[in-house]
């Protein structure tokens, strides 16, 4: 039975101090990936990881391929993170060291879609249907999103409040959330690459860039946010 404390929320503060190397607070969840010689040891360590959330009776989302694993850890009954993670994130550490595995934080990323509307209940139907994100019932309110229910990797799409307005170029921006300690790599690498940073009004939050075409981009980290 879940105890009154592993149902607590924790603070971002709470989960950077008690957090293991390898693992990375990513909106709503911690997230680890890791690296391993082949198809065959990715399985071995899945396996691992799968007994011990078995014996903690709580159970993260795996992503295995060829020669890496990704774990996703949540607490979804209280819609973030809860103790129950971060003892389940020092498992899976113990497991993956265990198994030679190879630590990769800086390829963690999250992508969400943002779309500038001034009706958000207008349009959140059609997105739902379209995505294959289930049946809309109910009411639906101004500050609505969309998660995709079957945890197939598919982006939360929400709803950015803007005046009506003709038409502009770009309405949807991608969001992309990365580790806090990789957001400054990828910003610099953008600016690089040819992009401009419109504002950075609100980092470490979020930063706006633009390709060269004034095509926009957040992107974000869970500094200064609540977990």
């Amino acid at each position: 039975m879940t105890s009154d404390e592993d149902r607590k929320r924790l603070t971002a503060e709470e989960i950077a101090a008690r957090l293991p190397d390898d693992f990375r607070h990513m909106p709503g969840q911690l997230m680890a990936r890791y690296r391993l010689a082949d198809f065959v040891t990715a399985q071995t360590l899945a396996a691992a990881v799968g007994e011990r959330a078995e014996e903690a009776g709580h159970h993260p989302d795996l992503l295995v391929g060829w020669g890496y694993v990704e774990v996703r850890l949540s607490s979804h009954d209280v819609g973030g993170i809860t103790a129950r993670d971060l003892r389940l994130a020092h498992q899976v550490s113990a497991a993956a060291q265990d198994a030679g595995a190879h630590p990769e934080p800086a390829s963690l990323q999250v992508v969400d879609w943002g779309l500038d509307t001034w009706a958000s209940a207008e349009v959140l139907p059609f997105w739902r249907a379209v995505l294959g994100y289930g049946e809309t019932t109910g009411e639906v309110t101004e500050d609505a999103e969309l998660a995709d229910p079957k945890g197939r990797g598919g982006p939360t799409v929400w709803f950015q409040q803007s005046g009506q307005h003709d038409t502009p170029h770009q309405r949807f921006h991608p969001d992309i959330w990365l580790p806090v300690d990789e957001a400054e790599r990828r910003l610099h690498a953008a600016l690089a690459a040819g992009g401009r940073l419109v504002s950075d009004s609100e980092a470490p939050s979020f930063w706006v860039l633009a390709d060269p075409q004034d095509n926009r981009v957040c992107l974000c980290t869970v500094r200064e946010r609540p977990a």
